[in-house]
């Protein structure tokens, strides 16, 4: 299968269109439109990498091809730079209101046409990286469920606790973002505790209790070292969300704000959604004995200040948890 990118050059003067083949034809696939109507027709047929689009056109102008192509979900990822002789910071300005990527100005320059095309085309890429590094942590937090008695919605509930709280403890959006990414990890080591210990319906004595508690270790192993930030935070929460405030947790027995923060907040969450949520070994507390057993673990098992930010937000928790109700 080729690499090579496909662009859709859209303008009415084909003396123009002429000029950006000139540019761009020894290293790209090109698709040439003179009007708005052709234009979206390819956009939609042929799914290009990136529209190069002129504004002032018969009919449809550029603009409009624009706004439609964003209106539309096939196409509205389809990043497009405005290539016209516009040049006023106005209309600079409606065309990335629009959801332009770049602007153009004519004449071109073709050192700067091909950067500029090159640059949008590796930030595409990049995207479509994180959406993958994203899609497959979220099947291996999948893959953990099938081995337990936990559910789909256990998961993203007790994620969503996670990004609820990690926003009121000052976290920016894109960082609790990222937690509510990361949070669904927290157990992916249960792939390797035998079924017989992950499934028994009564308590574990010391010998099997003692194995479970490996699956922290095993889920950071799992997730690895790894560069990029979603899958550090994953692998801290993993490796941590069993440790206690006062030092009594597992597996390292880290003590207070020796637990990454991440890990702190993710422990509560999970808690909170297991205590409040039937399972076969177990029927569901009320929110209010969870509540109190969460006040009374408050600089015992959980970090005082998430205690407190977790009473703060309640309601938002419970307006969480009426959404993603577990359903016979």
């Amino acid at each position: 299968m080729s690499d090579t990118k496909t662009l859709l050059l859209v303008d009415d003067e084909p003396v123009n269109l002429q000029v950006l083949k000139n540019i761009l034809d020894a290293d790209y696939r090109l698709l040439f439109a003179r009007d708005g109507e052709r234009a979206l027709l390819l956009a939609r047929q042929e799914l290009p990498d990136l529209v190069l689009l002129d504004v002032m056109m018969p009919g449809l102008s550029g603009y409009e091809v624009c706004q439609q192509l964003k209106a539309d979900p096939l196409t509205e990822s389809l990043p497009v730079i405005f290539v016209t002789a516009l040049s006023d910071v106005e209309d600079e300005a409606k065309g990335f209101a629009l959801g332009a990527v770049d602007y153009l100005t004519k004449p071109v320059s073709p050192p700067i046409v091909k950067a500029r095309v090159k640059n949008q085309l590796s930030l595409v890429r990049l995207d479509e990286l994180k959406k993958t590094r994203l899609a497959v942590v979220q099947r291996l937090g999948r893959a953990a469920e099938y081995k337990d008695n936990e559910t789909g919605l256990h998961v993203i509930r007790m994620s969503l606790y996670s990004q609820a709280l990690a926003r009121r403890m000052g976290f920016s959006e894109m960082d609790a973002e990222e937690l509510l990414n990361a949070a669904p990890m927290h157990d992916v080591g249960k792939i390797g505790i035998p079924d017989a210990i992950l499934r028994k319906p009564g308590k574990l004595d010391p010998e099997e209790w003692a194995v479970m508690q490996t699956h922290a270790a095993i889920g950071a192993e799992i997730i690895g070292e790894d560069g990029s930030t979603l899958l550090r935070l994953a692998r801290s929460i993993a490796l941590n969300h069993h440790e206690k405030w006062n030092g009594t947790g597992y597996p390292a027995g880290l003590k207070g704000e020796a637990i990454p923060l991440e890990a702190r907040i993710v422990a509560l969450a999970d808690v909170f959604d297991a205590l409040t949520t039937e399972r076969p070994y177990k029927k569901a507390w009320t929110v209010e004995d969870a509540v109190a057993l969460i006040q009374r673990e408050r600089g015992q098992h959980f970090d005082p200040a998430v205690v407190d930010v977790f009473l703060e937000c309640l309601p938002e928790l419970l307006v969480i948890r009426d959404q993603w109700q577990e359903t016979d």
